[in-house]
């Protein structure tokens, strides 16, 4: 029998969860093979814990901030996006409602980036990242495409 993964959750960040048209995104410090590349913040889900629970306890922790959480970025897999052979993600997108984000844990820079394409691929992603950039991006063209 198959193990199930090690339940991670991420969050997007947007300036706006209506009509987005910025990303904040964390540059990780550790372990030493991510360390200079970008993320989203989030983290594990503890025993007993809602992963919707976890998210806004990692991003308070993380960066100092709350936030109202918004719609699901949908990953091919019930647990979300797979990270690695150990553990997924799933990552809802988000925006702050109180605080000024700060690298408190775990990151030494965070950006607010254009939430476009030249943009965001300029960046060095951790590799398990970068589809659901490619979804965020989806879900944003499909979203101003609907306002149109």
């Amino acid at each position: 029998m198959e193990l199930p993964l090690k339940q991670i959750v991420g969050a997007a960040i947007v300036d706006s969860l209506s009509k987005p048209s910025e990303l904040l995104v964390a540059r990780r410090t550790a372990p030493e093979s991510l360390a200079g590349l970008w993320e989203f913040p989030g983290g594990k889900v503890e025993p007993g814990e809602g992963c919707e629970d976890a998210l806004l306890r990692e991003i308070r922790e993380e960066l100092g901030v709350d936030v109202e959480l918004g719609t699901e970025v949908p990953g091919p897999l019930e647990q979300g996006w797979q990270l690695n052979n150990a553990a997924a993600m799933r990552v809802w997108t988000a925006r702050i409602l109180d605080g000024t984000p700060r690298p408190l844990e775990d990151h030494d820079e965070l950006r607010w980036v254009p939430l476009r394409h030249a943009e965001l691929n300029a960046l060095p992603w951790i590799p398990a990242d970068l589809p659901i950039i490619m979804s965020v991006l989806e879900t944003v063209d499909q979203a101003d495409s609907a306002r149109s």
